[in-house]
């Protein structure tokens, strides 16, 4: 008996697993016949789309798009059709979003970037930072000596005004060391190899810095120092005026205590008179 009840199951399973199969067979066979059916109607073509939604920003890659039939009269004119356009062979020049897309939308040349093409300075930004423009004197400094990734010291120079006695006349401080480079007046291109004459230099820094930076930008004038490529020094904060250029050392008023004068008063007639005399204690 439960030789024949096994027997019962194994048939089961096999006939059940048989039937299975043939109804995947008969499913698949009919998607093939109705996409050919429906190409027959429809001619359509493979193009690109977006596998999920892109932001903007997004460093495009294989994983993020796929190939769908799509009808031939409807291809927009800038769809990607082969993926050795849209997918360049050197992997470090990569295609950056440039507008948001959503899943399954074309990629078209419009929303996309070159092949290592700098997609702007808000998507090269680490987290908690901000690009700050920098007024630079042309004529001075390290004007035409720098490119978009040195590093450099930004010293202002300025008057401290009402501050205190202490701080008559203008003088030099250091207020930011080892800031970097991000883009050079209008350009942002890492690859800029041109002149940097601009009068504007934009630096990466922290909110902190933006402050102070601005703070300093309308009460003085900025200098920048171009760091080596391998100093990881602090630099010293220095404090220099006029007399510290000169080597002049500051005059030291010493409070000089008056003469202590002992006196007795005398009186003659309706007259007082004051008569010196040694001072005993």
């Amino acid at each position: 008996m439960r030789i024949v009840f096994g027997l019962v199951m194994v048939v089961g399973v096999g006939l059940a697993g048989f039937a299975a199969m043939k109804t995947s067979e008969y499913i698949n066979a009919t998607k093939a016949r109705e996409q050919a059916a429906l190409r027959r109607i429809v001619p359509t073509v493979e193009v690109f789309v977006a596998k999920k939604p892109l932001p903007f920003g997004h460093i495009l890659t294989a994983d993020d798009v796929m190939a769908i039939a799509w009808p031939q009269n409807a291809v927009p004119e800038t769809a990607f059709r082969d993926a050795a356009v849209l997918f360049s062979s050197d992997d470090s020049k990569k295609r950056t979003v440039v507008r948001q897309m959503e899943k399954f939308e074309p990629l078209l040349a419009s929303k996309l970037t070159e092949p290592g093409e700098n997609a702007g300075l808000n998507t090269r930004l680490p987290r908690g930072m901000r690009a700050f423009p920098i007024q630079v004197d042309t004529n001075a400094g390290i004007a035409g000596l720098v490119r978009i990734g040195d590093r450099v010291d930004v010293y202002w120079t300025g008057s401290a005004g009402n501050l205190g006695p202490d701080m008559q006349g203008e003088f030099t401080k250091l207020i930011e060391s080892g800031v970097t480079i991000i883009a050079i007046g209008n350009n942002a291109n890492e690859n800029f190899e041109g002149s940097s004459t601009a009068r504007t230099l934009t630096i990466e820094a922290s909110p902190q810095q933006v402050a102070r930076l601005a703070q300093a930008q309308v009460s003085g004038r900025l200098s920048l120092a171009l760091m080596g490529i391998g100093d990881d020094q602090e630099a010293v904060v220095a404090d220099v005026d006029r007399r510290g250029l000169l080597g002049i050392e500051a005059e030291v008023v010493v409070p000089v205590e008056a003469a202590k004068v002992c006196t007795i008063r005398n009186r003659r007639g309706s007259e007082v008179v004051e008569i010196p005399i040694p001072c005993t204690n």
